[in-house]
């Protein structure tokens, strides 16, 4: 009998003791949607909108909590199913907050944009907080995740400022949802960070770069840098390979800008690509 790659993985779990890193290859139903790429469709006709993701064959979204108020209902009339949300720590640090969130169905708040790159002393304290609030989060369920941009690779005393906040941080408290796009920005190998911070990174954001932008730790790209995945010069073969090495559990494609305003049309691009990449 021949055993398919994901009943292998499954098999061989359950002979590994808990602490390992167990592969979640990319596959459809754990493949997502950011709703920050239809933030400027979603509000006018929200179940529109979020149908017609599924209708692509998406199966997660990664949602906004500001926005959760318009998108909720229309997420679960969609069958969608809500992994994580990004949100600020006020949104995070009431227990209420959290619980409501874990009730919902959700598995990971996410924070974006630490000011991690403004020094070490910046990033002890961004630590703290961090630690703090995934204690938190961790006694109601959920598991915080740090999103990444370009300018947490900034070097600080020699060191990207990305490594200093993970060494800070237990990593039972602080996970990391790595945008490849960002990575990439920054100058660094996407694959090659995966597997540094591998065990580590639940979520990965998915989304192409286009040629000729330069490396650099901010966000100052033009808008015409996001392309489709597949469409651009990232190596997607090599970093769904590694990003299932590295214990990856959620693929969430996300296209900041979309050529003539077009999101829809632009998932469905990246996920003509992705699906031939489904794990078996």
């Amino acid at each position: 009998m021949t055993l398919s790659r994901r009943a292998f993985v499954k098999g061989a779990a359950a002979l590994l003791p808990a602490a390992s890193i167990l592969a979640d290859p990319l596959e459809k139903n754990n493949l997502g949607v950011q709703l920050y790429t239809v933030r400027e469709i979603i509000k006018n006709n929200p179940l529109q909108v979020l149908e017609s993701i599924r209708k692509i064959g998406y199966r997660e979204v990664e949602a906004i909590y500001a926005t959760l108020p318009i998108t909720w209902s229309a997420i679960q009339q969609a069958h969608l199913k809500a992994v994580s949300v990004h949100g600020s720590e006020a949104d995070f640090e009431q227990t209420a907050n959290l619980k409501r969130l874990k009730q919902r169905g959700f598995s990971y708040i996410v924070r974006p944009g630490l000011p991690i790159n403004q020094g070490a002393a910046v990033i002890k304290r961004v630590a703290k907080t961090m630690n703090q609030l995934g204690k938190q989060a961790r006694s109601e369920g959920l598991t915080l995740c740090y999103h990444t941009h370009a300018q947490a690779f900034k070097p600080i005393n020699g060191t990207p400022a990305l490594d200093i906040l993970m060494n800070e941080t237990h990593k039972e408290y602080l996970q990391l949802e790595l945008d490849i796009f960002w990575v990439s920005v920054a100058g660094h190998n996407p694959a090659d960070v995966l597997k540094k911070f591998s065990g580590r990174v639940p979520l990965v954001h998915l989304k192409d770069k286009a040629s000729g932008i330069p490396a650099q730790y901010n966000q100052h790209v033009p808008p015409t840098a996001f392309k489709a995945v597949g469409s651009g010069v990232i190596d997607y073969p090599a970093v769904l390979k590694a990003a299932d090495s590295a214990g990856v559990k959620h693929y969430i494609v996300e296209q900041d800008q979309t050529p003539g305003d077009q999101p829809i049309k632009a998932l469905r691009k990246s996920y003509n690509y992705l699906k031939e990449h489904f794990g078996a």
